[in-house]
């Protein structure tokens, strides 16, 4: 029974390596790869795979001599290619290829699922030259400080924190708070750098998904002024603004899946209503205006130290604020709270609120009262910035679909079961 298992561990760790090898194999065959392509790749990989292998009883020395033999291996095929002329050898085909027999030997003597993320990761990297060269074009200087003032804000200054509680009702963790600025910083610096990608080409459905990304109060800015001096843009604009309030509830749910994963089977199910609703009410506005098109409204950078510092600061208020509602007022006291932080940011009142259920501070469904009030008010937030700046068309259209998202967010309050 043991040699059976054992035996097939052994063909388990081969038909895992196999298949890395082809997926790897098959994309450099696609590139045009005079290295080593769809057969080489497999050969590779399993080469590390039984090296491993045999290392377990003779010795690790195997392995590192398998990996200096494929070095040599690929060094002399370098060197061929040098001499018959090809003036760029590059050095990614071989870079994969010493990483791939490397992945073939953690199968064995590390993580297999580790080995498979891993080489996945790989295929993606290798397939997407284009597109990575194309972004890498696209950034500018100014993207360049945001990226290493991210780095700065989670590689530098967050580890350095105290990870410990101060100040009234004990709920100002400097390590926590910092942690939230850099996710929140983290998620908007995503939907800029998808931004950047894909710019002014975006469509209709990508724009709004990638302005609720980015900042959804800021999109809706943006779209209302356009539409003040084109007016015939209104309606795709009236779509676009809600594709970005769908995605700024999507955005909800991924904080408190992050932030409050053992609660989010209570939390999310009544968010996640909230989103089918106002999904249907973009799917009729996106019928209403078919056959028009636009461009992406033009998104500033997200990564300013000035934001996050504000963003950092406007959380510790909030947090503070609902500890003390919810010792002063209760609930009723916490729900106010999340219409004003609604009307200025979802972010901070979603954060605080899900973080708090985990130490019990609140229950579930307080909780999720609490965000969808403040989803609601942050609806109601952007209707006034809509006719504020917006055309009276826009402002109409807007009117309809909040107020209906607005019906259905007071149907859940209302409804649902606590």
């Amino acid at each position: 029974m043991v040699d059976s298992l054992v035996d097939f561990l052994i063909v388990q760790q081969l038909a895992v390596s196999l298949g890395l090898g082809l997926l790897l194999g098959l994309e450099r065959e696609r590139a045009g790869s005079s290295i080593a392509g769809i057969r080489t790749f497999p050969f590779i990989s399993l080469f590390g795979t039984v090296c491993a292998q045999v290392g377990q009883s003779a010795g690790g020395w195997v392995v590192a001599s398998g990996l200096l033999a494929l070095t040599a291996v690929l060094f002399g095929a370098n060197l061929a290619k040098m001499k018959s002329g090809e003036p760029d050898p590059g050095m990614t085909t071989e870079i994969a290829a010493l990483l791939l027999y490397i992945l073939g030997a953690c199968i064995v003597m590390g993580s297999m699922t580790a080995a498979v993320v891993v080489g996945g990761i790989m295929t993606v990297l290798l397939h997407h030259k284009k597109p990575l060269h194309d972004f890498a074009a696209a950034v500018g200087e100014k993207d360049m400080r945001a990226i290493m003032l991210f780095v700065l804000l989670s590689l530098i200054i967050l580890p350095i924190l105290p990870n410990q509680d101060f100040g009234p009702y004990g709920v100002w963790n400097p390590f926590k708070i910092w942690l939230m600025v850099v996710l929140i910083v983290g998620i908007s610096l995503c939907g800029y750098v998808a931004y950047k990608l894909f710019g002014a080409r975006a469509g209709t459905l990508l724009g709004g998904v990638l302005g609720g990304l980015i900042s959804s109060t800021a999109t809706t800015v943006i779209l209302a002024r356009r539409t003040a001096s084109q007016a015939a843009l209104a309606p795709l604009a009236a779509l676009v603004i809600m594709i970005a309030a769908c995605i700024s509830i999507v955005r909800v749910m991924l904080q408190i899946a992050i932030v409050a994963p053992g609660n989010l089977a209570a939390l999310a199910p009544p968010i996640a209503a909230m989103l089918a609703a106002c999904c249907l009410i973009a799917a009729g506005l996106f019928f209403l205006s078919r056959g028009q098109r636009t461009k992406m409204p033009e998104q500033s950078n997200p990564t300013e130290l000035k934001s996050a510092i504000f963003f950092g600061g406007l959380y510790a208020v909030v947090l503070l604020a609902v500890a003390a509602a919810k010792d002063h007022f209760g609930s009723t006291g916490l729900y106010v709270v999340g219409v004003i932080s609604g009307f200025t940011d979802m972010d901070a009142i979603t954060l605080s609120t899900a973080q708090m259920t985990n130490s019990a501070a609140i229950d579930t469904a307080t909780a999720w009262r609490t965000i969808l009030i403040a989803c609601m008010a942050n609806f109601v937030f952007k209707f006034a910035v809509v006719a504020w700046l917006g055309s009276r068309t826009l402002t109409v259209r807007v009117a309809a679909a909040f107020s209906l998202a607005l019906l259905s967010g007071g149907a859940i309050l209302w409804l649902w079961p606590n």
